[in-house]
């Protein structure tokens, strides 16, 4: 029996892509899409079960749950992405920053939480990372903290659902569409990351495609024990290597959010040699 995947934004670059390479490797996909752009009208004609969703519309979130008339799947994707606003956070609209956290988190986990009453066993649920984990990445505070609200709630979902993992990928800089909020927003409102974005595109400085979607199959083929819960970056994190399977099998913590440096100063120690 076909696996059946379930991609949210199927037509945005990177879901575009493990469309195409799921349909070649046999899976029933069913792809959703905001703007009926050249992506979309390329997987219309793939012959993929392509339904235009705003996800932020309840109703029409609804009506796409309804329309797959409980058809079971195997794998979510949620792909939904933007950057803006950019700026610092007491300069940008604070509706447009609401919206933000809407689109990169609060409507993916909707769509999943009414999709999962249909997902069959073992099945995979996986998102989107971006930067910001690491550091305070300045001007993009909706997208930062959306991100880091989505590995956290990998991980609770992962742990709170048996039969099903949840797991995030970074996928780096990769070169798509959603760059140019960067480029539009100008150096007054991006800051540094006006020009770094810039040099990017000037020396074609990207993420393969290739090892995004590699990465994407690497965490889908791996168990829940494995990769369950965890943020994995495409870049720097030695997925397809045995080394790193053995790694996470022995660590809970490991690419999960924690805090650092609780054992530095310990409750109840001595501050001071003073009485």
């Amino acid at each position: 029996m076909k696996k059946v995947a379930i991609i949210i934004s199927a037509n945005s670059d990177i879901a575009y892509q493990m469309c195409l390479k799921l349909v070649k490797d046999g899976w029933i996909v069913i792809g959703t899409y905001r703007k009926h752009d050249e992506n979309a009208k390329n997987l219309i004609n793939l012959g993929m079960s392509m339904h235009q969703l705003d996800i932020s519309n309840i109703n029409q979130i609804s009506d796409f749950v309804s329309g797959l008339s409980g058809k079971r799947w195997d794998f979510l994707l949620n792909a939904p992405a933007i950057q803006s606003p950019v700026g610092n956070f007491t300069d940008v609209d604070f509706d447009e920053w609401s919206n933000s956290i809407h689109v990169n988190f609060i409507e993916q986990l909707r769509i999943t939480h009414k999709l999962l009453p249909y997902r069959n066993k073992d099945s995979t649920v996986l998102f989107f990372a971006g930067g910001g984990t690491n550091n305070a990445v300045l001007s993009y505070s909706a997208y930062t903290i959306s991100k880091i609200a989505s590995i956290k709630v990998c991980e609770l979902l992962d742990a709170e659902i048996e039969d099903a993992k949840f797991a995030i990928i970074g996928p780096g800089w990769v070169k798509t569409k959603i760059h140019d909020e960067t480029i539009n927003a100008g150096e007054r409102l991006a800051g540094k990351n006006y020009q770094t974005t810039l040099d990017h595109f000037e020396q074609d400085n990207f993420t393969s495609m290739h090892d995004v979607i590699g990465s994407m199959e690497w965490v889908l083929k791996q168990p829940k024990e494995v990769v369950g819960g965890r943020n994995f970056s495409t870049v720097y994190d030695a997925w397809g290597d045995e080394k790193l399977v053995r790694l996470l099998q022995n660590n809970t913590n490991m690419y999960k959010l924690r805090r650092n440096g609780n054992d530095i100063m310990p409750r109840g120690a001595t501050r001071n040699k003073e009485s």
